[in-house]
């Protein structure tokens, strides 16, 4: 099964993960890299709350998602 992990590729050569590997990973193992134009923190770089909310806003901002929502709402 492949696993996605974001990382940076240091100048250097090191390779340094963005989030903590599984401690599955005890031996040498084959990587897959792709290189972005782009560094940047991993809770907005390919983050998929990130990267849909464009096109999430259109449902949040409807009156009928507002009204779905009504109950869980205090009075106002």
């Amino acid at each position: 099964m492949l696993q996605t992990y974001e990382a940076v590729l240091e100048p250097n050569g090191h390779l340094q993960f963005l989030e903590t590997l599984p401690t599955l990973i005890t031996t040498s193992c084959r990587v897959l890299v792709t290189f972005t134009t782009e560094t940047q923190p991993a809770d907005t770089a390919l983050c998929g709350a990130t990267l849909s909310e464009i096109a999430l806003a259109q449902d949040w901002l409807r009156n009928e998602e507002d009204a779905a929502w009504a109950h869980l709402q205090p009075a106002k």
